[in-house]
């Protein structure tokens, strides 16, 4: 569990230096973009927010949904800055922009300013594939936290 958790995926200068790129710009994006925004704003949205139309996630308020997209926005953005728990954070920021892209703005044109379009979601779910699948890279708090074991040499 523990290296599900925290494995920092590859630890190459190089790689590390761009995925520490990657992860800061990405999360503090999200987080001041569109995060903090919503969180300011909580009062106004709850009531019109829109809910994912498929199984199990119809069954949500409004007001649990706009929750559901700040814990991806503001947490799983800010763990993405901080390279803590990268896979986890990763999956649910990508979990996220699927939905927004995919079924809130479903019947959207791919390339339109970002209210109605799909453009801004998909721009924000590659990096966080990227981040699923490499991890948050050497210069992280899962590399200090999940040291692997040495290698024995026979």
């Amino acid at each position: 569990m523990k290296r599900f958790l925290f494995d920092c995926g590859v630890r190459d200068a190089e790689a590390a230096l761009g995925l520490l790129l990657l992860r800061a710009a990405t999360g503090l994006m999200m987080l001041i973009g569109h995060g903090i925004p919503k969180l300011q704003h909580f009062g106004t949205l709850k009531a019109a927010w829109q809910v994912p139309d498929f199984f199990p996630f119809y069954f949500m308020s409004p007001p649990l949904s706009l929750v559901a997209t700040l814990c991806a926005e503001v947490l799983a953005a800010l763990l993405l800055v901080l390279g803590l728990m990268t896979r986890p954070a990763a999956f649910v920021l990508c979990f996220t922009m699927v939905v927004a892209a995919f079924d809130i703005n479903g019947a959207s044109a791919w390339f339109t300013l970002p209210p109605n379009g799909k453009e801004l979601a998909i721009l924000y779910l590659i990096p966080g594939l990227v981040l699923l699948l490499t991890g948050a890279g050497a210069w992280s708090l899962d590399a200090t936290l999940y040291r692997e074991p040495k290698r024995r040499r026979w």
